[in-house]
């Protein structure tokens, strides 16, 4: 396969915003380190649920359900929707990360007026970061063994 260069750069076309799925929630996907997390947002009391349970439940850390529950603070949708999320993978940290992406993304699929103040604040940017992998002949992903000069 050939690529024809035409000269000018052209920045990809944004994801156009996906409407609501039959049962009328709209979705989105986040992933932080190993979790991954599907959310699904609809017009509701403001229930939110993480695998079944509470965020309250589900979550230990304050921090945690802070920096989820300040996606719909930031958005003004606190109390205005209904929040399903299942998770797998990674732990505690990973998992709040990943329901904060999929939560921003589902939200812009919700409204795509609320994209400024979304990525203004972060909730739509992939932290890539992974844990580094342990490397043969070292005692971990760059810890080495001692040194012995005698």
């Amino acid at each position: 396969m050939t690529m024809i260069d035409s000269g000018t750069d052209v920045a990809p076309a944004p994801k156009a915003p996906r409407g609501p799925d039959a049962a009328g929630w709209f979705w989105g996907t986040g992933r932080r380190k190993t979790a991954i997390a599907r959310v699904r947002v609809k017009p509701g009391k403001g229930e939110f649920m993480v695998k079944a349970k509470t965020l309250d439940t589900f979550f230990a850390e304050e921090r945690d359900r802070n920096n989820i529950m300040a996606v719909l603070e930031k958005t003004g949708t606190a109390g205005k929707v209904d929040v399903r999320a299942s998770v797998l993978g990674g732990g505690f940290t990973g998992q709040a990360g990943a329901i904060i992406l999929g939560l921003g993304r589902a939200l812009m699929n919700y409204d795509a007026t609320l994209e400024p103040i979304l990525r203004d604040n972060g909730f739509l940017t992939r932290d890539a970061r992974k844990v580094e992998r342990k490397k043969y002949g070292q005692a971990g992903a760059r810890r080495r063994f001692q040194f012995s000069k005698r």
